[in-house]
Formats: C-alpha cells, sequence, structure tokens
C-alpha cells in the first residue's frame, strides 16, 4: 500500500489500528456518533489527530461524508456504532452508490462471541448494505485491521467510485496486534481499467467523423473522475454539441455555446432535442438513467452510441452500445481527441454548422424561465437565481431533493466542477443540510450555499447544531411553499388536484409549524424570514456577510410555482412539455441537416 509514512511494528489493540491506519492514509475529517459497539475506537479518537465531527444522527454522518467526497473527490469517512448506528448509514450508503460517491463507513459491532445471539445492538450490517455498497468487510480478526482499511479506501476511491463498509467486532477492536505501515493488499481479481483498447477508440473516431447530428451525453462520470480539461478540449476539437446530468452539472461551462444544458424529465428543449434527434451520441460517464431516457424504446430513435465507462456493467444495459470502450473516461477522452483529429484528416471534417444552428435556435425559443406566482408570494425560481448571482465565484450549491432541486439546476450558471451537489439516482430527502456540512469542512474557503425545501430541512435539520459547535458556517436558503412540492406538481399534473398528505401547513392557514426562524435560532444560527420580492438580494448579501455561525433564511414561496420544462414518467421524450399547456412545436428531423 503506498502512502504514509513507514511504521516499524508496535503493539497496540484494534481501535488503536483503527486510528492509525485512517492517519496512514492521510484521512483528516471524520464525521460519526459513538456507542457501545464502538466504544474503544472512539477512546482512541480522543487523543488523535484526526479531526471527528459528532453528528446529530448517523445518517446526517453519512450525508457529511458523502458532501465532503462530492467537493472534493476524496473519501469522505463516517463511523457509527452497531445495530441502529448502523441501520441509520443504509440510506447515505445506498445514495452514494448510486451516485457513485466515494465514503468508507466503519462500524462497530458486538463481540464475535455475541454475534447471531440476537444480541443489544446487533444487526447484520454486512449482509443488510452488501447491495448497496461496493464492497462490506467483517473484520474477525485485529491483525487485519490495517489491511482491510486500507482495501476498503483504495476500493472506495478507485475504478467506479462508491462506499465501502467495514464492521469490526467490539472484541476485535480490544485484541492486541502488531501494527505496521505500509501494508499489502489482498485484492484478487480487482483491476479497475485504465486506459482504453486502440481500436475501440478508432472506431469511436470513425463514428464521429461521419456523423452529422453528434451529441456529448457528458454523465457524472466525468466529475468523479476530475476530467472537465479533458471534456473541454475533446469538445474543442470536434465543435460537438454537449449536454449534462444532474450529476456532471458543472463539468462542462454553462456559459459555452456549445453547451445546451440538461437533458431529462425535467432538462431544457433544447437538451431533450438534442438526444432525440442526434445521430451519434458520445456518452461519457453516463449510465443512460430513465430520468434522462424516459421510455428507453423511443429514446433517441436514429443515434449511434459510443459509450465510456469505467464500469463494464453499465455498458449495452440500458442502451446497446456500437463501440463500448471500458476505460477511465479522463483517460479516453485525451486518446478520443487524437483519434477524432486524425479522422477528421483522413475522412474530412463534417459540417456541423446547420445542426449547431437548430440547437441554438431551440435554446433561444424555449429558454428557461418562469410566471410570478398568483399568491402574491415569492417566485422561488427568482430566489434561487437570486442565490446563484450574489454567491460569488467560490460558490457551491447543496441541495435536497425535490422541486428547489430542479430550480437549483435550472437558474443557477454553473463554470466549474464538484459546484453542484445534490442526490441524484437515490434522489434522497434529508440530503441537503449534511451533505452541505461535509462540503464546507472540505472547502472551508468556499461559500456553500444548502438550497433546501421545507420538507427535507425538516428530515435532517439537527445538523445545523453540528455546524454551529464546530464552526462549520455554512448558508440556508429554505424554500419554504408549506408542502411537499415535486409531490404535490404530480398531484395537481396526474391525480385531479387531490393533494392527498402533501399540505405541511398543518390545516391553519395563518400559522405555519416549525416557525423556522425560531428552529434555526434555537441551533444557534443567525436567521430570518423573506416574504418580498425586494427583500431577497439584501437577504442573500447578509447571510453572506456571517462568516461565523450557519445562516438560515426561510423564503416564503407559492406553492403553485412548478418545474418546467417536464417529460412525464415512462413515456417518450418526445412528449415534453414546455409549460403546461404548451408542447414545442418539434422540427423534423431532416430539417435538422
Amino acid at each position: 500500500m503506498e502512502g504514509g509514512n513507514v511504521v516499524q511494528p508496535q503493539r497496540m489493540n484494534g481501535a488503536r489500528a483503527v486510528v492509525a491506519t485512517l492517519e496512514a492514509l492521510g484521512v483528516t475529517d471524520v464525521f460519526g456518533m459513538p456507542g457501545g459497539a464502538i466504544l474503544p475506537i472512539y477512546d482512541e479518537l480522543y487523543s488523535a489527530k484526526l479531526r471527528h465531527i459528532l453528528v446529530r444522527h448517523e445518517q446526517g454522518a453519512g450525508h457529511a461524508a458523502e458532501g465532503y467526497a462530492h467537493a472534493t473527490g476524496k473519501v469522505g469517512v463516517c463511523m457509527a456504532t452497531s445495530g441502529p448506528g448502523a441501520t441509520n448509514l443504509i440510506t447515505a450508503l445506498a445514495d452514494a452508490n448510486m451516485d457513485s460517491v466515494p465514503v468508507l463507513a466503519i462500524t462497530g459491532q458486538v463481540g464475535r462471541a455475541a454475534m447471531g445471539t440476537d444480541a443489544f445492538q446487533e444487526a447484520d450490517i454486512v449482509g443488510a448494505t452488501m447491495p448497496m455498497t461496493k464492497h462490506s468487510y467483517l473484520v474477525t480478526e485485529a491483525a487485519d485491521i490495517p489491511r482491510v482499511i486500507a482495501e476498503a479506501y483504495h476500493l472506495a476511491g478507485s475504478g467506479r467510485p462508491g462506499p465501502v463498509l467495514v464492521d469490526i467486532p467490539k472484541s476485535v477492536q480490544v485484541a492486541e496486534m502488531d501494527f505496521t505501515w505500509p501494508v499489502q493488499m489482498d485484492l484478487p481479481g480487482y483491476h479497475p481499467p485504465t486506459t482504453p483498447r486502440e481500436s475501440r477508440v478508432a472506431a469511436a473516431a470513425e463514428l464521429i467523423a461521419r456523423a452529422k447530428r453528434p451529441v456529448a451525453y457528458v454523465g457524472g462520470g466525468v466529475s468523479r473522475a476530475g476530467a472537465s480539461e479533458e471534456l473541454a478540449a475533446f469538445i474543442e476539437a470536434t465543435g460537438m454539441p454537449v449536454v449534462t446530468t444532474l450529476n456532471a452539472r458543472g463539468a462542462f461551462p454553462d456559459s459555452h455555446p456549445l453547451h445546451y444544458g440538461m437533458p431529462g424529465m425535467h432538462g431544457t428543449v433544447a437538451a431533450v432535442g438534442a438526444l432525440q434527434r442526434a445521430d451519434l451520441i458520445v456518452a461519457l460517464g453516463a449510465r443512460f438513467d430513465d430520468r434522462v431516457t424516459g421510455l428507453p424504446s423511443s429514446f433517441a430513435p436514429k443515434a449511434q452510441v459510443v459509450h465510456v465507462d469505467i464500469d463494464a456493467a453499465e455498458l449495452h444495459k440500458i442502451r446497446k452500445a456500437d463501440v463500448a470502450i471500458v476505460a477511465d473516461v479522463k483517460l479516453t477522452l485525451p486518446a478520443l481527441t487524437r483519434a477524432a483529429t486524425q479522422a477528421y484528416a483522413t475522412m474530412g471534417r463534417p459540417d456541423l454548422s446547420a445542426w449547431v444552428y437548430k440547437l441554438s435556435e431551440m435554446r433561444s425559443t424555449y429558454p428557461l424561465g418562469w410566471s410570478e406566482p398568483e399568491d402574491g408570494l415569492l417566485s422561488p425560481q427568482y430566489v434561487i437565481s437570486q442565490i446563484g448571482e450574489l454567491a460569488g465565484e467560490n460558490g457551491v450549491f447543496v441541495t435536497g431533493v425535490g422541486q428547489h432541486q430542479m430550480w437549483s439546476s435550472q437558474f443557477i450558471k454553473y463554470e466549474r466542477p464538484r459546484t453542484y451537489i445534490s442526490s441524484g439516482g437515490l434522489g434522497t430527502m434529508g440530503f441537503g443540510v449534511p451533505a452541505a456540512m461535509g462540503a464546507k469542512v472540505a472547502r472551508p474557503d468556499a461559500n456553500v450555499w444548502c438550497i433546501d425545501g421545507d420538507g427535507c430541512f425538516q428530515m435532517t435539520n439537527q445538523e445545523l447544531a453540528t455546524c454551529s459547535l464546530n464552526g462549520i458556517p455554512i448558508k440556508v436558503a429554505i424554500i419554504n411553499n408549506s408542502s411537499l412540492g415535486m409531490v404535490r406538481q404530480w398531484q395537481t399534473l396526474f391525480f385531479e388536484q387531490r393533494y392527498s398528505n402533501t399540505d405541511l401547513h398543518t390545516g391553519y392557514e395563518d400559522v405555519v409549524i416549525p416557525d423556522f426562524v425560531k428552529l434555526a435560532e434555537a441551533l444557534g444560527c443567525e436567521a430570518r424570514r423573506v416574504h418580498t420580492k425586494e427583500e431577497v438580494a439584501e437577504a442573500i448579501q447578509w447571510a453572506n456577510s456571517i462568516n461565523d455561525r450557519p445562516v438560515v433564511i426561510d423564503f416564503r414561496v407559492g406553492r403553485d410555482a412548478m418545474v418546467w420544462p417536464m417529460v412525464a414518467a415512462g413515456v417518450s421524450n418526445d412528449e415534453i412539455k414546455y409549460a403546461r399547456d404548451i408542447a414545442p412545436a418539434w422540427d423534423d428531423e431532416e430539417e435538422m441537416l
């Protein structure tokens, strides 16, 4: 195992070996909560160099580790005790698994002699998490701790990143062992692909050189691989249009004239139209998620596909690829750039001007926008756009899940990678506050804004106490429509306005429970409420000026605002609606040439 100083054999217990291994790996920050089965490790943390941040709920520790990883690309680390402590991590681990986020979770377990007896706070966390982690370990011998944690850390951050869990019985934590560093990892069969096969790259380049309507479909894998510069060079060389998924926002600058926005259910008309009318899709670290494709059988019906992904399981899973490349996208993009350039020299460079013109015309005809609420409350889209404009160049935006998440992806301009952090595949409400906390710990100089819904905020707002006590000054904008907004939108559109259990207003017309300002102040935050458009910019600037504690702003917005454009679930992307009663007038694809 490379990295860290050489440590000659030292006698210590397993708990000390956990801490020593993390320190040797270069870990500096850990999020967690102690309990009986992990107390020996916490006893060693008492005098360790690691910064441990005591959360208020283990799920918060998991999401904080995710936010840390999202913001830096490093492995985020969290800890919990056995039983309910460990099971409380499961949602965060499943979230990290869906979005390929590198997380190392270390859990305590009851002693080996008690395992299988339904002992107090016993749960088979290895068995429970195996389907939703990259791997899960049970350590049975103290001597194995350094190797297993080193392997878990390596697995989490290499290949397709993901969460790895290490479960350590209490008896193993207190057992004596000889600690040395570095260690030899034992991972037979684990050989993540790196460089692409030349023949596959050449085949892809030939398709690129022949395409008249190509599109680069950029997924979260580009962000995870840190491949934004390589992507920019590839687009500069090929001149093809670009669309970026939710997890890839910021991987390619929004200001670039060839960027047509986010595709999919709430994507731009231009991005959806580009994929539907393409004759070649170059999928880069993307997995053809159902929120992008709509009805798979009608997705991009005339397009050939070049699919680049580090995980072979993603290739041909949803859409058969004409050229499949199993490799690191960061290493593949320069190879594709060189090969495409050579193919142009041999075959001639296709004229994409008519294609680009049509997409640009579509973008200008169907821009993102909104209507002012009729109830006199704030427009949520306006509030979010103002946060994006006023956060500054070092702004990092973390969201919960729902309407505010989609508006944050639409109405904030992202110019740099790792500046939009959200829960994509799992769609986890409550992700925002703890993930923002983790992002701020990872990047203390960034201006971290959590844009949250009032429903999401009520799930994990207790971590604001963690932020207050640990000097983690995040900003929280509650987009408060007194509703579960996205569910309400579906009830409006598909359930004849039967608003079953989506009203968070508790039935009182003039009473909102809880009072978010009082709640935030009780948690050690500065807080205020905003009702009018004239207050919005000043409130955001006020929040930006406070850097010694968390800040919460309760923005009271209209509950009938909807996210547009929209493709209903299970239908073709051709059925996209620009607004409730407006469908785009698609050009015939032959006119695109």
